[in-house]
C-alpha cells in the first residue's frame, strides 16, 4: 500500500509543477481538457478489447493524469481537491454495497444491480427519473444497453430468455413488412426495435453488445486485411470470387 500511495502522491506533485511552470498545461480548462478524455478513454476500450496489457497500463495512467488534472483545476478554483473526489466515491461505494457494509442480502449480481438502482433513486428523490443517469451523448449501441439495464433495475424487464427471442422475431417481421413498401422512415424505425430487442437478448445471456460488434469489427479488419495484402492485384481489380476465395483463407487464419 506504502507503494501506491507514494506513486499517487508523485503524480500529484507533478500535476502541482504542470499547472505552475508548464505554459500549455496552465492554460488548460475543464472544457479544454473534456475532448482529450473522450479520445484518451476510446484508446483504454481499444487495448481493452485487444488484451494487450501494457497498453492498457499506460492508458490507464493517462486517464487517471486526467482525473488529478480536473481534480487540480477544481483546487484552484476552492471548488474541491483530489481528496472529495475520493472520499466522494468511498462514501458512494459503500452505500451502494449494503451486501458489503450493510445487513443487506444480494446473492447474485442481477440483485446488486436492482439493490443499486433502488438506492440510486432514493439518493436523488422521486422527481429524478430513472433514466435520467444514462448521457445523452453515449453512443447508441451502449446507450440502449444502459437504458435496458436501468428500467431492469426497478423491475421493468423480460421475465424470460423465450419471450425476448419472441420480440426479435417480432420485430424482424415487422422490419420485412416495412421493407415490402419501401417507406425509408418506417424501415429505419423498425430496424432500430430489431437492434434493441438484440440488445435485451444479448443482456440476456449475459453479453455486452458493444464488445460483441466490436470484437467482429475487429475480425473483419484482420480479414479484409489479409486479403488486400495477399492479393496479386489491386481489389477493385478482382473479382467477387477471387476476393472470396482470399477471405475463406483468412478465416482458416483469423
Amino acid at each position: 500500500m506504502d507503494k501506491k500511495l507514494k506513486a499517487f502522491e508523485e503524480l500529484l506533485g507533478i500535476m502541482v509543477d504542470l499547472r505552475e511552470k508548464c505554459p500549455w498545461d496552465r492554460k488548460q480548462t475543464m472544457e479544454s481538457l473534456r475532448p482529450l478524455t473522450i479520445e484518451e478513454t476510446f484508446e483504454l476500450c481499444d487495448a481493452v478489447m485487444k488484451s494487450d496489457t501494457e497498453e492498457i497500463k499506460k492508458e490507464l495512467g493517462d486517464l487517471i493524469m486526467h482525473i488529478t488534472f480536473y481534480a487540480r483545476i477544481a483546487e484552484e478554483q476552492g471548488s474541491f481537491d483530489i481528496s472529495d473526489v475520493l472520499n466522494s466515491i468511498c462514501e458512494k461505494l459503500k452505500y451502494r454495497h449494503p451486501h458489503i457494509y450493510g445487513d443487506v442480502v444480494a446473492n447474485t449480481s442481477d440483485d446488486v444491480l436492482q439493490n443499486w438502482e433502488k438506492l440510486k433513486l432514493k439518493e436523488k428523490g422521486r422527481a429524478h427519473k430513472v433514466l435520467e443517469g444514462v448521457p445523452a451523448s453515449l453512443p447508441s449501441l451502449v446507450k440502449a444497453l444502459r437504458l435496458q439495464e436501468k428500467a431492469a433495475g426497478v423491475g421493468f424487464d423480460w421475465g424470460t430468455r423465450e419471450e425476448v427471442w419472441s420480440k426479435v422475431r417480432e420485430e424482424i417481421v415487422e422490419f420485412e413488412q416495412e421493407v415490402d413498401v419501401m417507406d425509408s422512415d418506417k424501415m429505419e424505425a423498425e430496424f432500430g426495435d430489431i437492434l434493441f430487442s438484440l440488445v435485451n437478448m444479448a443482456r440476456k445471456y449475459g453479453i455486452n453488445p458493444d464488445n460483441a460488434l466490436e470484437r467482429t469489427n475487429l475480425k473483419f479488419i484482420k480479414r479484409f486485411n489479409y486479403v488486400e495484402d495477399n492479393a496479386d492485384r489491386p481489389l477493385p481489380e478482382m473479382t467477387l470470387e477471387e476476393m472470396d476465395a482470399l477471405w475463406n483463407v483468412a478465416k482458416t487464419k483469423h
